[in-house]
């Protein structure tokens, strides 16, 4: 072989050994995480989920695939679910939309890693040892939503001075929302001089039977409990309450949206998005157990100009200046 070609041959081998390992590289199979959430995909945060997945460099259906496992507020599908996601193999598990959905994937691995984002105390609830130190393979983002009743009533109060008798509507189906629900909800009425009934429903047909049963007993506003299933069926609830010309205040910005009248609460897309930077930073490499449970911090209120109209009701400018958000 001559100088030149020995040199070209060389050349070629170099050029070989540069592209190879990039092609394997781009070969790579995509990461596999596995959503879990106890209602259905129209209830779910997903879309903001899939932003802090984004935000730490993955995209889905390209660098990382998700397996979405839905409970359609059947908690009784939970272990189930989480059990094919196990199966699957894959990564990461990020469940949410309650407690229970977290439980069951912590119930069914101890080694695939789990990011939650829900509301309460995940101390309280046993998913993890302490907020600092959350040990095992579970982690995740924590927010303030049940613990807002008192807030939400003092709300309607503003809104509505004149009012005397007050509902709640819960799902008996969430037990740590009912219980804490229930017990600020009570105390809140109390020392406002309002009277209060809490009412459960965790199906269409109950909650029909709710807002009928809430007319009847000409109840002057109610509070929606936070639950994934109550989500799901914010239409209806709307159009109930407009039916009834009741004043609702929600939990969450996704019933104003659908023409409820007021919502305050955490902002539960914002905590989803955190819970996807935490998958994110597992799928690079860090353990859950050296995550600490993050807060969301982040609260909204928010109001609904055409329905109060609807309503034949006067939001207090005092009300309007502090909200987030004023759809008219």
């Amino acid at each position: 072989m001559s100088v030149i070609g020995r040199r070209e041959f060389i050349r070629l081998l170099g050029g070989a050994a540069t592209v190879w390992p990039l092609g394997a590289r781009a070969q790579q199979p995509a990461a596999v995480v596995g959503y879990l959430f106890a209602g259905s995909p129209e209830a779910s945060f997903s879309s903001a989920f899939s932003k802090g997945l984004s935000e730490m460099g993955f995209v889905e259906g390209g660098n990382v695939m998700i397996e979405y496992r839905w409970a359609e507020n059947q908690t009784d599908r939970l272990p189930a679910l989480a059990a094919e996601l196990v199966r699957r193999d894959v990564a990461v598990i990020f469940a949410t939309g309650g407690t229970t959905a977290v439980a069951a994937a912590k119930a069914s691995t101890a080694t695939i890693p789990i990011v939650f984002s829900i509301g309460g105390d995940p101390v309280k609830a046993g998913l993890v040892d302490s907020l600092n130190r959350p040990g095992g393979n579970v982690t995740g983002v924590s927010f303030t939503n049940a613990e807002l009743t008192a807030k939400r009533i003092g709300l309607l109060h503003e809104l509505l001075p004149e009012a005397r008798r007050f509902a709640a509507l819960v799902n008996p189906d969430d037990q740590h929302t009912v219980a804490a629900v229930t017990v600020d909800a009570q105390a809140a009425a109390m020392a406002i001089g309002w009277s209060i009934e809490v009412l459960t429903a965790n199906s269409n047909q109950e909650i029909a039977a709710s807002f009928a049963s809430i007319a009847q007993k000409r109840v002057d506003a109610l509070l929606i409990g936070p639950s994934p299933l109550f989500v799901s069926r914010r239409a209806q609830i709307a159009t109930l309450a407009a039916r009834h010309a009741l004043p609702v205040i929600h939990f969450a910005r996704a019933f104003v949206e659908a023409s409820g009248l007021m919502s305050y609460g955490s902002s539960i897309a914002d905590a989803n998005r955190l819970g996807g930077i935490y998958v994110g930073r597992i799928l690079k490499g860090q353990k859950p157990a050296d995550l600490p449970v993050q807060q969301s911090v982040k609260f909204e209120l928010v109001i609904n100009l055409q329905t109060a109209q609807t309503l034949g009701l006067e939001v207090p400018p005092s009300l309007l200046a502090r909200a987030d958000e004023v759809i008219e």
